[in-house]
């Protein structure tokens, strides 16, 4: 029987001290290379987490930055490939807007960087006395998205945490080949004991792909503490794998010919009707 692929999910706090996190982030890939994972997810922000815009924007650096060398050079030492969601990414048109980027990048084993995602949809909320987000005030809105990449795991679909809410974005990535959805997050505690676990199972189920979801946790700075509970979900809608307080790792096996038994028994994906939807209430 073929040996199945075991992918690592990593859980951090991250910090406005970018070499702290670094450190914390290595540890964790080196640990999980050492179990054998042939690719390790880390969260949104795993770079850091500033304490307000100037800082977050203070502290960007481009994709071709000293902190992605040292990531690239980390999955090359450890031979795994590296799932980088949420990088602070000072884009080409920084000098212009002064506004960044949330940018899921992904590495391969020997350091290339083999896709880059830049998250489409952006966290502006308001819960009044709760939460209070505006990602759109220093950030720029990704233009595209990406392919699935095919990967020793699977194909694996990109996005990025308030992506989840919109399950137009994972279906078009699975109606692309993706075998493999990836939401790195930095879910606060409100909207995550609420909706974390609930919205990951969905985009399983309906997708009939696995969901990987890699997680801050804990206490970024004064103004700020996120969810946590890192998690893997299967095909069926069932939780495989999960973190749960402070920092850590969890494990989960694919198993891609699971995937194909769960698609088959339940063919959702060629009963769709793309001929009616969108056309509630249109003139005939």
């Amino acid at each position: 029987m073929a040996t199945k692929p075991l992918v690592a999910v990593g859980q951090v706090t991250s910090t406005p001290d970018k070499e702290r996190n670094f450190a914390a982030c290595a540890g964790l890939v080196r640990e999980a290379a050492q179990r054998g994972a042939c690719l390790v997810f880390l969260p949104e922000g795993f770079d850091y987490i500033g304490c307000n815009p100037a800082q977050t924007l203070g502290l960007a650096e481009g994709l071709d930055g000293p902190l992605m060398g040292r990531y690239a050079e980390l999955a090359r030492d450890c031979g795994v490939w590296l799932s980088l969601g949420g990088f602070h990414e000072r884009g080409r048109d920084w000098e212009t807007t002064q506004r960044i980027y949330n940018c899921h990048v992904l590495l391969d084993s020997m350091g290339r960087r083999v896709a880059a995602y830049r998250k489409t949809h952006l966290c502006d909320v308001e819960l009044e006395g709760r939460v209070s987000m505006k990602e759109s005030s220093f950030t720029n809105a990704g233009p595209e998205i990406v392919a699935p990449v095919s990967t020793p795991a699977g194909k694996l679909g990109l996005s990025i945490c308030y992506d989840v809410r919109f399950p137009e974005l994972s279906l078009a990535l699975q109606r692309a080949g993706a075998e493999i959805l990836t939401y790195p997050s930095a879910f606060t505690v409100h909207t995550g004991s609420a909706h974390w676990e609930v919205l990951l199972r969905a985009r399983a189920i309906e997708n009939q792909c696995y969901v990987v979801a890699a997680a801050q946790t804990g206490q970024n700075h004064e103004q700020r503490t996120s969810y946590g509970h890192s998690l893997v979900v299967d095909p069926w809608g069932a939780v495989v794998a999960q973190c749960h307080e402070g920092p850590g790792l969890c494990y989960a096996e694919i198993d891609l010919e699971y995937l194909h038994r769960v698609r088959r028994e339940i063919p959702v994906q060629s009963h769709r009707r793309h001929d009616l939807y969108g056309t509630i209430g249109l003139a005939p």
